[in-house]
């Protein structure tokens, strides 16, 4: 068994928040992070590698999964569904490695209510403000009107949702946001739970006193 846990951390936020720079950021940071690779029927994007950025599968695969239990969790959002399958994750998590999900709220809930539930981090990245985050939209050129639209009206959904977590932070500033993350990871990766070797040890020191006395 490895001495630590995986942790599951979960990062939300309306789009355009910064979730997804941050999580690349922590990846740089710690390579042993590994990133879940979510399942979508929607088709792929220009440069979109499967496997890699995405899962690519149809509908009716997905449908199976889900079926299945072979999703942690799943949601359906501007027409595609999306999910994070199970095996990886708990592959990674027993090997201690920190598994990754870029996901929105209702997957986060889905997560804390599985069997890992225990093991979750949950953090929500909160805009500085509503104009900011249109601006962001705008100026990233992913999107064309009208999905900016449906982005900006699904983004108060997503905002009311931030007392369901962990830890919120207002990424006003992209370093100070970055660090708080690093060192909510690193408290993290301390606790109890995510140890599981702390029980061997705690007898040995028991046994190595009692051969004191």
């Amino acid at each position: 068994m490895s001495e630590r846990r995986g942790l599951l951390i979960i990062l939300s936020s309306p789009s355009g928040a910064g979730k997804s720079t941050l999580a690349k950021r922590l990846m740089i940071w710690d390579d042993t992070l590994s990133f879940s690779v979510s399942a979508t029927t929607r088709e792929p994007r220009a440069g979109e590698v499967d496997g890699k950025d995405y899962r690519f599968v149809s509908e009716d695969t997905f449908r199976k999964w889900v079926g299945e239990g072979e999703l942690l969790e799943h949601a359906h959002v501007f027409g595609n569904f999306y999910g994070s399958p199970k095996g990886p994750v708990e592959t990674g998590i027993n090997a201690g490695r920190d598994v990754l999900f870029d996901i929105d709220w209702q997957g986060a809930q889905q997560i804390r209510n599985s069997p890992l539930g225990l093991y979750t981090l949950s953090i929500f990245i909160l805009p500085p403000s509503i104009a900011e985050l249109h601006r962001r939209l705008v100026s990233r050129g992913q999107d064309d009107e009208e999905t900016i639209a449906k982005r900006m009206q699904k983004s108060w959904d997503e905002i009311s949702h931030w007392d369901g977590y962990d830890y919120v932070i207002v990424n006003d500033d992209l370093d100070a946001t970055e660090a708080k993350l690093k060192t909510i990871i690193s408290a993290e990766r301390l606790k109890r739970t995510q140890q599981p070797q702390l029980s061997d040890i705690a007898r040995r020191l028991q046994s190595q006193f009692e051969d004191l006395t």
